[in-house]
């Protein structure tokens, strides 16, 4: 090699060829697609927290192999992230579970008040300023529903959650364990 080789100059790493070796090392493997899972996201009352919860959410969803569900899960999380951060003082609480074949997403904030509206309702007047959130997740969502909580998040009082589940179509068949990693 000459000495001009940018893969030998100083402060250059050597190049390496990539190896697609499917054994995990000392690693475990992927878990299977029908395996139960939890994560959960807690952040401060920021209006950056809920694009922060849409990309992590978007990359658990495409890691765990249900692409399919990304964009109703996105714009639902965020929605009720967002009313959580508009309408509250405190931190907010996202947690995404998945039981195959239904992903079941849940906002906790520390806000006792459950919103105004109840499964069923019909949308806002279409000049109205704000009010469209809930109409869309009843729209959206496979189910959904609230409750208020007696303890909150880390041993705090009060608060409530909201949640929707979205289950996949009933055509759908867990990818190869190969490809999902």
């Amino acid at each position: 090699m000459s000495s001009n080789d940018p893969s030998t100059a100083p402060g250059n790493e050597p190049t390496h060829p990539v190896s697609y070796d499917v054994s995990y090392g000392d690693h475990p493997a992927p878990m299977p697609f029908t395996a139960p899972w939890v994560y959960e996201i807690h952040f401060p009352c920021d209006p950056r927290g809920p694009r922060i919860v849409r990309g992590t959410l978007r990359a658990v969803l495409h890691a765990h192999g249900i692409g399919e569900l990304v964009d109703r899960a996105e714009l639902l999380t965020c929605e009720l992230a967002t009313n959580s951060v508009r309408h509250t003082k405190g931190p907010v609480i996202v947690r995404m579970h998945w039981l195959c074949p239904a992903l079941r997403v849940s906002v906790w904030d520390a806000s006792p008040d459950l919103p105004p509206c109840a499964p069923g309702v019909a949308m806002p007047d279409p000049a109205a300023l704000c009010g469209r959130g809930l109409p869309i997740i009843e729209s959206l969502a496979d189910r959904w529903g609230g409750c208020g909580s007696v303890d909150g998040a880390n041993s705090a009082q009060g608060g409530k959650t909201i949640w929707f589940e979205l289950a996949l179509g009933g055509d759908f068949r867990p990818p190869s364990p190969a490809l999902a990693a």
